[in-house]
């Protein structure tokens, strides 16, 4: 992982991009890439920051939930969350993980 910087302040909160993702890879495969991002979380993260989940790359980072709240807005604060991002669009949507 390199310590590249993401500027969310320009992202648009959404709905549509999981199932744009799945859509694009199917199920299984989308699955495995959020289980992923949480593996990232779980490994290296901690109670202060939120996996992401880049959409074109299936790329995994963390970023701080204190950043996400104060550029976006969104609360992520929470057990299995993920910040599913396009890049390309400038769009993120916010996941819970079900058990």
């Amino acid at each position: 992982m390199s310590d590249s910087r993401v500027d969310f302040a320009g992202c648009s909160p959404v709905n549509h991009l999981w199932p744009q993702f799945v859509e694009r890879l199917g199920s299984d495969r989308a699955q495995r890439a959020v289980r992923q991002a949480l593996d990232v979380q779980s490994i290296h993260g901690n109670s202060s920051t939120l996996p992401v989940l880049v959409v074109e790359t299936c790329g995994s980072a963390l970023a701080s939930t204190d950043l996400i709240r104060e550029q976006i807005g969104l609360n992520a604060h929470g057990e299995r969350m993920v910040l599913l991002l396009s890049t390309r669009e400038k769009l993120v949507q916010l996941l819970q993980q079900a058990v």
